[in-house]
């Protein structure tokens, strides 16, 4: 739904750093920068950051990771790099089953989140288990083209 979001701070060489150790873990980095602000992301920038005045109040703002381990370690790498605790790494039962997710506030204040909704391969589509003692059907062979009316006709007396 979002493309990307503009965070204002008020210490560009105290943020950046920040943001770069928190979000390394998720795989997010500095994809594009212009003067006095840069943007992270994987693939295309949508997290972009900026000096200025006055600063963006605070905000709570959710970064998706691939994995639980990643949660853990986005926890981890912001605690290194200065931020303070809102909430160690683990599950949200009253969001949902398989919400885990961790906290932390980020030197200029904002509640940041890493989430992962479901460990990597178990949200993706899977076949419908198949009834006991049925066996799956061959994949059929594709049959050649044929090239009109009276085709095989044609093959079989030496016409073409």
């Amino acid at each position: 739904m979002i493309d990307h979001i503009t965070l204002t701070v008020r210490d560009m060489d105290r943020s950046r750093p920040f943001y770069e150790a928190a979000l390394a873990p998720l795989g997010y980095r500095v994809l594009m920068e212009f003067e006095g602000m840069c943007g992270f992301g994987d693939t295309k920038p949508f997290f972009w950051m900026k000096q200025g005045d006055p600063p963006t109040t605070p905000q709570h703002i959710a970064f998706a990771a691939r994995r639980r381990a990643d949660v853990d370690a986005f926890h981890a790498a912001a605690l290194r790099a200065g931020a303070r605790d809102n909430g160690a790494a683990g599950l949200r039962p009253d969001y949902h089953a398989t919400y885990y997710a961790a906290f932390v506030i980020d030197p200029e204040g904002h509640n940041l989140e890493a989430v992962n909704h479901r460990e990597a391969g178990d949200g993706a589509r899977t076949a419908k288990p198949r009834a006991a003692g049925r066996k799956a059907k061959a994949p059929r062979k594709a049959k050649a083209p044929r090239k009109g009316p009276g085709a095989k006709a044609r093959r079989r007396s030496g016409r073409r």
